[in-house]
């Protein structure tokens, strides 16, 4: 992958594991004036719930996501808990960028700060700050899908996440989810070049 191109920019959200991340992104890529495509990240672990391949996450054996790495496939990968990875494929934002579109992300803080530092002039990388630990972890229990260990797990990476906040652009504090929706909108549109006077109250 060349590391110059034209046409769309790239979009990063991160953040620890509850913060909100993931709603502000379905939120703004409900917005067809942003011109945005979600990035689809590869990852090593077991689908959950009702998660499809090829929409949620391209779902690889450790195995294949290795043989990825051992090839230059991906332009940012991390190995997130023993044999669980994550990653984004060069493949899937050079497939939405011949779409002519901006790429959004929604990924963990060490992936945004790679892509950050690859393609630091189309970049927008986005922080988005819980309100407390406390209640990062409140978040996470309710959500059911992970045990007390993985729980525990996430809040102690996510103290570790949360000293990077400065390393960003920009830090969204989602105290509040619709300001916080509206914010993170109004900060793709300037950084995209849409007035937001000129586009309809998100």
């Amino acid at each position: 992958m060349e590391e110059h191109r034209s046409g769309g920019k790239l979009i990063i959200f991160s953040a620890p594991s509850g913060s909100g991340k993931t709603t502000i992104v379905k939120h703004l890529l409900k917005h067809p004036e942003l011109n945005l495509a979600f990035s689809i990240s590869a990852t090593s672990r077991e689908p959950r719930g009702d998660e499809k391949h090829g929409q949620h996450y391209y779902f690889l054996s450790a195995r294949e996501f290795k043989d990825h790495i051992k090839a230059g496939d991906f332009l940012e990968w991390e190995e997130v808990y023993r044999d669980n990875f994550y990653g984004t494929l060069k493949s899937e934002v050079e497939r939405l960028w011949a779409e002519g579109k901006n790429v959004i992300f929604d990924i963990d803080v060490a992936g945004g700060l790679r892509i950050k530092k690859k393609f630091p002039e189309e970049t927008l990388a986005v922080f988005v700050k819980p309100p407390s630990v406390d209640e990062l972890k409140r978040r996470l229990k309710k959500r059911k899908t992970e045990s007390e260990d993985r729980i525990n797990m996430r809040i102690a990476k996510a103290s570790v996440e949360l000293a990077t906040a400065p390393q960003f652009d920009t830090i969204i504090k989602n105290y509040d989810l619709d300001t916080a929706k509206q914010e993170a909108y109004n900060l793709v549109a300037d950084f995209i070049g849409i007035s937001t006077s000129e586009t309809k109250n998100s």
